[in-house]
């Protein structure tokens, strides 16, 4: 005997509570990431109160265990390993992700986490401009408005902070030219990285999981070439307490990714 077919309305109350989860999976991993974020990279570790200044092998930390985890996803659900699109297409995303994040941990030594989640709120202009010439989209005049409204909002409340938080890596307010700069080029490689991850989706029969796998594996790579590891173990060595951090900063930043892509970069239909 046939199941019955589901009801429009059970259709809708599906597609609600998935929404839920996919908004509440977001914010309550990426919010938990944030704050983890902010205390490796802004509180001082160990007996001699040392920052972490190593924002390449933190990179690293997270791709890791984000590659394995979408590759036990990829085994798990019985689905091929092998690369759809070009190795090359794949690295590309990687290198702007890397830079991005790079730019994301640095620019924490400057300005506080709350700050740069309303600076991230500028991401439309980039988004816009990447938009328009990688995926040869149109905007209309209205929304090019709207987008320089919202940078220019976020742009004066940066500038002119009510509050008095200090950074402990510079002299004067968090504010920095640096910081605001390191920002700016967060912004401009989140948003090639996004749109360029929405081209791949489009352009090949991609598997969510197949495209984080391969990203974060030329990640693992390229950002573990590029760290300093005597000085990383040496500081591992004196700050135990910083592997606890990074092992559960890691957790809920692969948990935040994984909502991320599959709910917005690539919804389900």
């Amino acid at each position: 005997m046939a199941e019955p077919l589901p009801t429009e309305d059970g259709v809708k109350e599906n597609k609600l509570w998935k929404g839920v989860f996919a908004v509440s999976g977001i914010l309550i991993t990426l919010v938990i990431y944030g704050v983890l974020q902010e205390k490796i990279m802004r509180v001082p570790y160990g007996v001699n109160k040392e920052y972490f200044k190593y924002s390449l092998f933190l990179v690293f930390c997270n791709r890791i265990t984000t590659s394995a985890v979408s590759a036990g996803s990829l085994v798990a659900s019985k689905k091929a390993l092998d690369p759809v699109a070009p190795v090359y297409k794949y690295c590309l995303v990687s290198v702007t992700n890397i830079l991005t994040t790079t730019c994301q941990y640095e620019a924490l030594k400057y300005v506080s986490f709350p700050v740069q989640t309303l600076a991230k709120c500028a991401k439309m202009i980039p988004v816009m401009i990447w938009g328009t010439f990688i995926m040869q989209k149109k905007y209309k005049g209205f929304d090019y408005l709207v987008a320089f409204l919202v940078t220019l909002g976020c742009s004066i409340f940066i500038l002119f902070p009510a509050g008095t938080d200090f950074s402990p890596y510079g002299k004067g307010r968090e504010n920095t030219v640096w910081g605001i700069s390191l920002m700016v080029g967060y912004l401009g490689f989140d948003g090639f990285t996004s749109t360029f991850q929405d081209k791949l989706f489009k352009g090949y029969d991609m598997e969510i999981h197949n495209q984080i796998f391969y990203t974060t594996l030329c990640s693992c790579v390229l950002s573990l070439t590029g760290s300093n590891s005597q000085s990383i173990f040496h500081f591992l060595h004196d700050s135990y307490i910083w592997c606890s951090h990074i092992c559960c900063h890691n957790d809920h930043e692969t948990a935040g990714e994984h909502h991320a892509v599959m709910h917005l970069v690539r919804p389900s239909p």
